[in-house]
């Protein structure tokens, strides 16, 4: 057996079905063997490694399993790079393959290309090893085959993350030994693993600060989505009367629609969420790490440690009181916390009282209102792209957010009705994620319409995706809010237009050059119907809506 079938054969054993690619040099050499096992792992060939990256990331995402990105060398760690470090920042499983690039050992004579860290090339292994998890360099053919089983352990393992296996070129077309001292077992045994259960003491005090509380709020964050706990913490909401606040993660883990609701956190989330956490005297954090970017950069009216009672839950106990200090932190998966507190016998009166105080702070703050603002003839503006979205998504719709100022618009005021339908780059939340985080969503869930919303700077980063989307069946609707610019760096620097304005680009044609529908929208009651119409079309399809450059988003951005 050479190596490069050990690897195909190990990536089946241990449960990858897609590998988004695009190849070069030793992945190249790997192809023929993947072929072979087509019917038990698909490859997707993308246009760039970002897309093949970001693909693989959201695919680890959805599924809960590592997504798998393979790559050249010099290229996996460099343009790929972008997808590994929204895995690292958001904590979605992932795999890198890839390799040094030092074709047969010529990595010390005259480098080119080189990736194995000799002199003049550069070091892979410390470029990986920065925003990865695991990272493990093989050199010998054994190392590759255990390198990946331990990779995909890694990455699969709390907290969840991207993990790299870097192979020395020449080993994947050398035979793997015949009788190795450093033998090879099977993938499964490495992948055992009975997870810790929250202390029953330490959940009973939690227990006891959520019954004390005069008003309560919990801050769910990504934990609670990665343990797929939205619906019993919706059940404990409900029975507890806390008030329940998101990340940014985990905008929409619950509905944001119901009574306990307050929304997401934040200077770029809803002021609901915001004022509901300066009145909590008592804040219950579920796997969230509370950042600076959904506490309004450390705000202090909002998290009072000795003022508020304080506890938090994570799967990982460095992130427990990591950025403020805890009355009380527990390690422990977030769903299984929720069942502990579920099991406890609470209140109706007590919680009636606690959802009259949310209703109040709901209505203080408009909470469920959209800002209004009005275009100029012959544009829309970005209050009229959330209201079109608000009435369009159903339970049956997903829908991927990108960079810029439409997606301020769209944290801050669409209220998400359906659990767990958005999804956002939560992680280093870069321009030109949207779209192939879209097409990795169709792939998973082929079943559900799905739609991108993104800038026209972000979208035009990553715009070849469309030609993935039509190789691959993939049809999803993008829509493009085309301001002609970048929408919330002018916005942020008011008057000083500087950098910020781009030449005026006709995405629709763009998209029906590589074989998509194109669409355009230009006045406010356009763009319903014309998502309605992309999607029955069963073809990728770009929606350009031209939007009123002076669609701020300061208005919305407020406390």
């Amino acid at each position: 057996m050479l190596t490069k079938q050990a690897i195909v054969e190990t990536l089946i054993e241990c449960g990858a079905q897609t590998a988004f690619t695009l190849p070069g040099l030793g992945i190249t050499w790997t192809l023929d063997e993947f072929h072979k096992r087509r019917k038990d792992i698909r490859v997707v060939l993308t246009r760039s490694e970002q897309i093949a990256s970001v693909m693989a990331q959201v695919t680890g995402r959805l599924t809960g399993r590592p997504g798998l990105f393979m790559g050249q060398g010099p290229f996996a760690s460099t343009t790929g790079a972008f997808g590994i470090l929204e895995a690292h920042f958001a904590g979605s499983p992932m795999v890198v393959l890839t390799e040094t690039s030092d074709y047969d050992g010529f990595g010390q004579y005259g480098v080119y290309q080189t990736m194995t860290g000799d002199y003049g090339g550069a070091d892979i292994r410390q470029m990986l090893g920065s925003i990865t998890k695991y990272c493990t360099y093989a050199t010998e053919p054994q190392d590759a085959v255990y390198g990946i089983q331990m990779a995909f352990k890694h990455a699969a393992l709390p907290r969840k993350g991207p993990a790299a296996v870097i192979l020395k070129t020449p080993i994947i077309r050398r035979e793997m030994p015949e009788a190795p001292r450093a033998r090879i077992f099977p993938s499964a045994g490495y992948f055992a693993h009975a997870p810790a259960r929250p202390d029953a003491s330490a959940m009973a005090r939690l227990g006891d600060l959520l019954d004390a509380a005069r008003f309560p709020v919990i801050v769910a964050g990504n934990g609670v989505a990665a343990a797929g706990a939205g619906a019993k913490l919706a059940r404990l909401a409900e029975a507890s009367g806390a008030a329940v606040a998101t990340s940014y993660n985990a905008k929409g883990v619950v509905a944001e629609d119901r009574p306990y609701s307050v929304g997401m956190l934040g200077t770029w989330g809803m002021a609901c969420a915001n004022r509901a956490l300066e009145a909590a005297d008592c804040v219950i954090v579920l796997g969230a790490s509370l950042g600076p970017d959904y506490l309004r950069f450390r705000d202090a009216k909002l998290i009072r440690p000795g003022e508020q009672k304080l506890a938090q839950v994570d799967v990982d106990p460095r992130n427990a009181a990591w950025v403020y200090p805890m009355d009380l932190a527990v390690q422990g998966d977030c769903g299984d916390a929720i069942d502990q507190l579920l099991a406890r016998a609470w209140d109706p009166a007590r919680a009636a009282v606690r959802r009259g105080k949310v209703a109040e702070v709901q209505k203080a703050t408009d909470y469920g209102i959209v800002a209004r603002h009005t275009a100029a003839p012959g544009s829309v503006s970005l209050s009229d792209v959330v209201q079109a979205f608000d009435r369009f998504l159903t339970p049956g719709d997903l829908l991927t957010l990108d960079a810029g100022s439409n997606r301020i618009w769209a944290t801050s005021q669409l209220r998400v009705r359906t659990p767990g339908q958005l999804i956002v780059p939560g992680g280093i939340g870069g321009m030109g994620w949207g779209a192939p985080a879209a097409a990795a969503a169709k792939l998973v869930h082929p079943e559900k319409r799905v739609t991108c919303l993104a800038g026209d700077g972000g979208f035009m980063m990553t715009l070849p995706v469309l030609a993935t989307c039509v190789q691959n069946d993939l049809p999803l609707v993008v829509v493009v809010a085309n301001n002609s610019g970048l929408g919330m760096v002018r916005d942020n620097l008011k008057a000083s237009r500087i950098a910020v304005d781009f030449a005026e680009i006709d995405f629709a044609r763009i998209a029906e050059g590589l074989g998509c529908k194109g669409m355009r929208v230009n006045a406010p009651g356009q763009l319903g119907d014309a998502l309605e119409e992309a999607h029955r079309s069963g073809a990728p399809c770009v929606i350009d809506a031209k939007v009123d450059p002076e669609s701020s988003h300061v208005p919305v951005s407020h406390y």
